[in-house]
């Protein structure tokens, strides 16, 4: 017969793992369930977004998509809102509908990512002065459509490079040193649940957005003692010009919200969680892809992406006969 402790040990090993696991994959869960129920038990004042990060927000990439609609919905509550973004004409517009539809202050600031370091002396002036309190690091960019590394044009991978890897670790350098002597502020990093495993044929975004992931969690660490909170947001597919290779995703549906639905909530989880998917069906998405080994999640991404790729050359062909 077998000691006891063969039996015993696997067993609380288990135990552990599955803890681990739950723990992982359900905390950003729990957190927002505790906040929103907590008032009800405990009556508080809470405090809105101003009076616990500051009065000013920076948002990159704000003038499409999911950085849009974060301006917006900062704005609803009250915070002021800096928009950067490339063009000068949709920057207005957008300045625009927020000042009328929410009365608060806006400032616009045109700039490029993807022309890399000499922008970023021209944004540490325009934002000096400002008080940020919550900057938002969204602006991104992706392959045209899935396909092998040495067939995406260089510039292409310049831009992945300098959009979604320089512009969060800049903008974060840049305002961290106000955040730090008031001890109060929000960093929001928008990663992508690509961030989970390498991605072929979508190689260099995948990989841009896990040094995103691993770059939010290490700021989390040494933010924590400044009272500032840095947030990983981590959105798996949303109907924004940045899947238009396939109209299967642009279509939308339980699983593919479109900015609007999903900003929503994803601006609900400010100050509530440290890490989410910023939406309750990617929430579900996201767990279970966890549930497979990388190497899985890996092949089936990369079959996926190939999907993708097909379904951009059949709706080229279909658009140049069009025309």
């Amino acid at each position: 017969m077998l000691p006891v402790w063969t039996l015993v040990v696997p067993a609380l090993i288990g135990l552990w793992a599955l803890s681990c696991w739950l723990y992982d994959n359900l905390k950003s869960l729990v957190q927002i369930v505790i906040a929103v129920l907590t008032p009800f038990f405990v009556p508080a004042e809470s405090k809105t977004l101003v009076e616990r990060f500051g009065k000013w927000a920076v948002i990159t990439g704000s003038t499409d998509g999911i950085g849009r609609q974060y301006a917006i919905q900062l704005a609803a509550r009250g915070v002021n809102i800096v928009l950067i973004s490339r063009t000068v004409e949709k920057l207005m517009a957008v300045a625009n509908e927020i000042e009328q539809k929410h009365q608060v202050k806006t400032k616009w600031i045109a700039a490029d990512f993807s022309q890399g370091r000499p922008i970023y002396d021209k944004l540490r002036r325009e934002l000096d002065g400002i008080p940020v309190g919550i900057l938002v690091n969204n602006v991104g960019t992706n392959l045209d459509y899935p396909d092998d590394l040495d067939r995406v044009p260089e510039d292409k991978l310049w831009d992945v490079i300098h959009i979604n890897i320089a512009a969060a670790t800049m903008l974060t350098r840049i305002v961290l040193p106000g955040m730090k002597q008031r001890r109060q502020g929000a960093i929001v990093n928008i990663s992508s649940g690509s961030e989970l495993q390498p991605l072929p044929y979508m190689t260099t975004y995948a990989a841009s957005k896990a040094y995103i992931r691993n770059f939010t969690l290490a700021m989390q660490y040494e933010l924590e003692p400044f009272g500032i909170t840095c947030q990983l947001v981590s959105p798996l597919f949303v109907t924004t010009k940045m899947n238009n290779f396939s109209s299967t995703l642009m279509k939308g549906g339980l699983f593919i919200p479109d900015a609007e639905s999903y900003a929503k909530y994803a601006v609900f989880t400010l100050g509530k969680t440290k890490q989410t998917t910023g939406y309750w069906s990617h929430g579900i998405q996201y767990c279970l892809i966890r549930l497979s080994p990388e190497w899985v999640r890996t092949l089936i991404g990369g079959m996926m992406n190939k999907s993708f790729r097909e379904e951009y050359y059949s709706q080229s062909k279909a658009s140049a006969k069009a025309h």
